[in-house]
């Protein structure tokens, strides 16, 4: 059986069942690297320079962890997701990235997704991508429609049962022992792109932390799509960056939802991601005055500062919220 190497990095909370139910339809074995420790940051950015940002040094860390382990990497080039809407160039590159700093990695798979660029090109790389595993086109146009519906089933699991990825993830895989309930006084929303968000390693354990504090966390994933994207709107007019949802529609989303507070997390030295979080820090102080932490981390962010400004930020909520009932 042929084995396709799945990095735990960048896209892989959007997207991962819907790869995992592409591939294993077409009989493929897919292989998920482990969770990110110091191993995997360290090998990752000594292949990178240093200006390459976290998440990018963090997912070549991965990729060597699974070159052994495999027979295809699998690494897509997303481009673009709606019109006049841009990624940030380490999605663009990432597939000749990772074959210019990991030689050892095994083929990789890398198609483009460009849904602007019509549904025609789109397909027609969808069946390139599939011809490694069958050569029946039909076949691998059911592998798309399974794929979509495992997309569309786990977007809803998350959205409906308000849960976050990873606890979606391994409801779809049975592994769930049933979601941990947290009855916390204060409602705390992340913003950020669930690679930071949800990798414990890089944010120190940042959810489980909250959650200690008596914190309810709620995120992105877990507002349905429509008003994600209405609120991007409301916010910025239009869709300017792919995954802007994820930042300024969330944002403003539970800023006009009761939300207690509001924490943005993003990797040091994104353009990108520091102009959205302005926006969404600017539109808190308008809409209503919510109290909004931006944490940038790299590879050098000490847990002690994290600990101290969280609870810092949840200490000041609270002191807030008892001023305003006396």
């Amino acid at each position: 059986m042929i084995r396709v190497g799945i990095p735990r990095a960048l896209v892989y909370y959007q997207y991962y069942p819907m790869w995992k139910a592409f591939f294993e339809y077409l009989g493929a074995e897919v292989v998920v690297s482990e969770p990110t420790n110091k191993e995997v940051v360290a090998s990752g950015s000594s292949r990178t320079v240093a200006e390459t940002c976290l998440p990018t040094k963090v997912f070549c860390g991965h990729v060597l962890s699974l070159a052994e382990k495999c027979d295809y990497m699998f690494i897509p080039a997303i481009r673009s997701l709606q019109k006049d809407s841009y990624n940030c160039a380490k999605f663009l590159g990432l597939p000749d990235l990772v074959r210019a700093v990991v030689p050892e990695s095994p083929p990789i798979l890398d198609i483009d997704i460009d849904i602007p660029g019509g549904k025609r090109e789109l397909y027609l790389n969808i069946y390139r991508l599939g011809r490694h595993f069958t050569p029946n086109p039909f076949k691998v146009r059911k592998a798309v429609k399974v794929a979509l519906d495992a997309h569309q089933a786990y977007l809803n699991l998350m959205s409906t049962k308000k849960l976050m990825a990873p606890q979606a993830i391994e409801e779809i895989e049975g592994r769930a022992n049933g979601r941990r309930e947290n009855h916390g006084d204060l409602k705390v929303a992340l913003i950020g792109h669930p690679y930071v968000i949800y990798d414990d390693y890089i944010n120190h354990r940042l959810i489980s932390r909250l959650e200690s504090m008596r914190v309810s966390v709620l995120t992105p994933e877990m507002i349905p799509k429509e008003d994600l994207e209405r609120y991007v709107i409301k916010l910025v007019g239009r869709h300017y960056w792919t995954y802007e949802d994820e930042v300024t529609g969330a944002g403003g989303y539970y800023i006009e939802h009761g939300i207690d507070g509001i924490i943005g997390v993003m990797p040091f030295g994104c353009g990108p991601d520091s102009l959205m979080m302005e926006v969404v820090k600017r539109y808190a102080k308008q809409a209503g005055n919510t109290p909004f932490m931006l944490l940038s981390i790299d590879e050098h962010t000490a847990e002690a500062g994290i600990i101290t400004r969280l609870e810092a930020f949840v200490d000041m909520i609270r002191r807030g919220k008892r001023s305003e009932k006396g």
